[in-house]
């Protein structure tokens, strides 16, 4: 029997239900999938098939209890298929797309099961439940009603079919882009044309380079964004052009890998789903359950912030044209010179050079002595390390976490390099969702992208990998404090466009003063981070936000301006690029030395990740964030006091409450915009 051999169908062997990986081979993933969409489809089945009226016990309580085994296959596997994606997996995944997507509609759209959640709707007012009860029943009717419950049979058909089909273009999308991101990294043949980096910098571009058996050659691996954080450093015009050019090139090339056709059907394919479900477009029935509401008011926030974003972005570049004018050979400025003569800006007026800052920030350093520093500070929590616990691969690191009096919390999980099999960017994900109703404790994945250097090197990392780090450890301490009794509800299950709140505020405490005077020590020497240059850091915040904010708005446009498409208009666009620059003119974020974060090709928050419609979130969550670090700072910043009140109300509650109540509940009232205006230097 495979259920005696699969061991993604045994009680874990490991604390805390960490699958066994070790023993997992990627032949054990779908018939363990199998195993767990029919052990699934049978608890359903049973729900409805109990002939007294629909109560909470007999319907709620089983639906919660209901599909443990096959969310526990599906985390384990996700985790694998995102961070470690080797041509098996890649195959798995490739075969399980439709075959999920048709479970997860078979659950959803069910006839019986969603005459017993909306007669229990219908009854709420008479139920006498409590809070997070009421709120269970309120949010799977929205969700059912949301996926399409209420269609007739023919509807449900043609739903089912775009959702298959849809999952399939997902899944190509994001395979597409980890193979050209492979194939477009830049192989540099010597060192003097990577002049501008550091030792260890260059050092993993060598290892990087001799994993790929060009032994003595550099390469220079891409990241998910447009841009490179070794732009920023490289003194040869030409590599930094190679380096911009080779990112923006991504997904749009005639080969094997091109995204474009794959887009444009994924758009027009959730186009039709929106009218089938008897929305405008995509956009409107992704805000239609979020604290947005509609794409009118995120429409409205995105523009209203634009046209002040790319008037300090002009400022900007018109700084950098006169400090290139003024050299001997002047030229025009271009994206891929940006970083570059920004810095130069940085330093001459904040006598701040970040590149010279990276042997401050030693990874084991910021991650032991200020994210987990910061943590334990106001939190509570401590960390230690369990060699004992295997993860998914080499690189992995496991740590439990226990509470401020003792007892276990959970696992976090850290997995810090990037590989050729990792998908781009940093997240953070679940293997093991916190329950009281199942009797489980969270683990949670951090996921980054960093260079790993040579042999006997440390591992520095630079002011942007740092706020990463602190960023995503704010979603680990989400999916580690949420403390509920539905797994509906449990960790990070929250609106997308409040989800980035909590890793946003996070955040703060990388420069917050007992913070970095924990963890930034010359890696050396020993030699604390001067606070002459503190203060520098922060005041040089707001500097190149102009740059900053336009690329992310213009991402967060591109992103609407696909989904806001009606069906009929969405079957009209055959050209890509074209299609972008209309888009982008629309808002004013046509600025050719200011490229757009993502361009759609490359765009996997939307095309193969959860954002599509909602890469918007980043900024209507970054309200809430500037509002509540000024609460922060009004109360004493890193106390246990502080935390535990943060800890409480909004981390805590995980998607028990409506999130806004949550964060009035915290706040007093609700976010003011002024902290996030002032922030990003748009208050002119």
């Amino acid at each position: 029997m495979v259920s005696n051999e699969n061991p993604l169908l045994q009680p874990s062997p490991h604390p805390y239900g960490m699958p066994d990986y070790p023993a997992i081979e990627p032949r054990h993933y779908l018939p363990a999938f199998r195993a767990a969409f029919a052990e699934h489809r049978a608890e359903i089945d049973a729900i409805t098939r109990v002939r007294s009226m629909p109560t909470f016990d007999n319907t709620m309580v089983p639906l919660e209890r209901s599909g443990r085994l096959l969310g526990d296959v599906a985390r384990a596997f996700y985790t694998v298929s995102s961070a470690d994606a080797t041509p098996a997996i890649q195959q798995i995944e490739e075969e399980l797309a439709p075959l999920m997507s048709a479970h997860q509609d078979a659950i959803r759209l069910d006839a019986d099961l969603y005459w017993r959640v909306a007669t229990l709707h219908d009854a709420l007012d008479d139920l006498g439940l409590a809070p997070e009860q009421r709120y269970l029943v309120e949010r799977h009717h929205r969700e059912m009603t949301h996926a399409g419950a209420s269609l007739n049979s023919a509807e449900k058909a043609a739903l089912m079919d775009l959702n298959a089909r849809l999952s399939t273009l997902s899944n190509t999308f994001e395979k597409n882009l980890l193979a050209d991101t492979n194939d477009l990294a830049v192989v540099f043949e010597s060192a003097e044309q990577l002049d501008g980096l550091t030792e260890g910098e260059l050092s993993a571009a060598a290892r990087a380079a001799a994993d790929r058996g060009l032994e003595g050659a550099f390469v220079v691996t891409l990241t998910l964004f447009t841009g490179h954080p070794y732009l920023a450093s490289l003194t040869d015009r030409e590599s930094r052009r190679r380096i911009m050019e080779a990112s923006r090139a991504r997904g749009r090339r005639d080969n094997a890998w091109d995204n474009r056709p794959v887009l444009r059907e994924i758009v027009r394919l959730r186009a039709r789903r929106a009218e089938l479900l008897g929305y405008a477009s995509h956009a409107a029935y992704i805000t239609a359950d979020q604290t947005a509401g509609s794409p009118s008011a995120v429409h409205a926030r995105l523009r209203e912030l634009a046209g002040p974003a790319a008037r300090n972005a002009r400022k900007e570049a018109q700084a950098l044209q006169e400090l290139i004018d003024a050299e001997g050979t002047p030229f025009r400025l271009a994206p891929h010179d940006w970083a570059y003569y920004a810095e130069r800006v940085r330093s001459a007026t904040y006598d701040l050079d970040r590149a010279a800052l990276l042997p401050w920030f030693e990874a084991e350093r910021v991650l032991r002595d200020g994210v987990f520093f910061a943590a334990t500070e106001l939190y509570g929590i401590t960390f230690a390390e369990r060699s004992d616990i295997p993860g998914y691969h080499p690189d992995v690191r496991v740590f439990e976490v226990s509470d401020a009096d003792g007892s276990a919390l959970g696992l976090f999980v850290l997995d810090l390099y990037t590989r050729d099999t990792k998908r781009g960017g940093a997240w953070m994900n679940s293997i093991v969702e916190q329950s009281r109703l199942r009797a489980t404790a969270p683990v949670v994945v951090n996921n980054l992208n960093v260079s790993r250097p040579g042999d006997g090197q440390p591992t520095l990392l630079s002011f942007d990998e740092v706020t990463t780090l602190f960023h995503e450890f704010g979603h680990a301490l989400h999916g580690l404090f949420a403390t509920v009794t539905y797994p509906h509800f449990a960790g990070t299950n929250v609106f997308r466009d409040f989800v980035e709140f909590p890793s946003q505020v996070n955040e703060m405490w990388i420069s917050w003063p007992e913070v970095l005077a924990s963890y930034a020590v010359h890696v050396e020497t020993g030699e604390p981070l001067a606070s002459s240059v503190v203060e520098r850091l922060a005041a040089s915040e707001q500097f190149n936000q102009g740059f900053a904010t336009s690329e992310y708005l213009a991402a967060s446009w591109l992103d609407q301006a696909w989904h806001s498409l009606t069906a009929a208009e969405a079957e009209d666009i055959d050209d890509v690029e074209a299609f972008e620059a209309a888009a982008l003119a629309d808002i004013g974020l046509d600025d050719p030395a200011v490229p757009t974060r993502y361009a759609s090709t490359y765009f996997a928050h939307v095309f193969s990740g959860g954002y599509s419609a909602g890469y918007y979130s980043y900024i209507w969550s970054e309200v809430l964030d500037a509002d509540t670090v000024e609460w922060f700072r009004e109360n004493g910043g890193l106390t246990r006091a502080n935390g535990d009140r943060f800890r409480d109300r909004v981390l805590g509650v995980g998607g028990s409450m409506d999130p806004l109540e949550a964060y009035r509940d915290f706040r007093g009232r609700d976010a003011e915009i002024a902290p996030l205006l002032t922030r990003r230097g748009l208050t002119g």
